[in-house]
Formats: structure tokens, C-alpha cells, sequence
């Protein structure tokens, strides 16, 4: 179970990232970007998402595109999710409580790659596989 420490610790481990808020919640950005954020639900998403309304913390991160998302969507159906709030918007939500850590560090290092200019990209290198 991933805790928001840990989404702390592994975002700002990640060059040129700032925390700060964003509609009055926690964010980390890079380059002025948000590329991770607490998403709290709301009383249309609960409704939407009808009985799959997760429990705990959910967690929004920026992905590469439509087809970044629909992979990601197809590939982690258990932790990752979306609501139609997002439909157009590069970005999954992910439930926080389910996430493995291999994977939040992946989720989290992939937002960045997709937020950082590409000057901070190119300093930090690529990410390893």
C-alpha cells in the first residue's frame, strides 16, 4: 500500500520538481507543470463511477497522450481508473491504496518524462528500464 510520502519521496527525488497546490490540494510540479496531484473525488465522480468508487486516497498523474492513457487503463484495470471528467485529458487516476511500489515509482517518473522541459529531460537522461 503506497502512501502520500511516498509519492513525496519519489517525486521530489526527480530534478527541478516543486510541491505546491492545485485547486487546494498537493501537487508536485516540474517547469511550472502539474505532473502528479491528489485528486479527491467528487459527488459527480462517486456518481459516475457508481460501485467502483474507490475507498482510500486516489492520485490524478499526467500520461503520453490518449494512447498513453487507454494503455495504461488497459494495462493496470485494478489500480488505474478514470471518470468522464478526464475524457480529452491526458491523465489517469490511480488508487493509491492499491498501487505496488515498482509501479507508483514507474507512474509517478512517467508524468515527469511527460511534464519536465525537455532541457530537464535531457540533464537528468533517460529513465532506466
Amino acid at each position: 500500500m503506497a502512501t502520500w510520502a511516498d509519492v513525496e519521496r519519489i517525486a521530489t527525488g526527480l530534478p527541478a520538481v516543486e510541491e505546491s497546490t492545485t485547486w487546494g490540494n498537493r501537487c508536485w510540479k516540474v517547469g511550472g507543470k502539474t505532473f502528479v496531484w491528489v485528486r479527491p473525488l467528487g459527488k459527480k465522480d462517486r456518481a459516475d463511477l457508481g460501485d467502483a468508487v474507490p475507498d482510500g486516497e486516489v492520485m490524478a498523474v499526467r500520461v503520453d497522450g490518449e494512447g498513453g492513457k487507454a494503455e495504461l487503463l488497459a494495462a493496470e484495470p485494478e489500480v488505474c481508473f478514470t471518470v468522464p471528467h478526464f475524457d480529452g485529458f491526458p491523465a489517469v487516476l490511480v488508487r493509491l491504496d492499491d498501487v505496488e511500489g515498482t509501479l507508483l515509482t514507474e507512474l509517478v517518473e512517467d508524468a515527469w518524462q511527460v511534464m519536465a522541459p525537455p532541457k530537464v529531460r535531457s540533464d537528468h537522461g533517460p529513465r532506466d528500464a
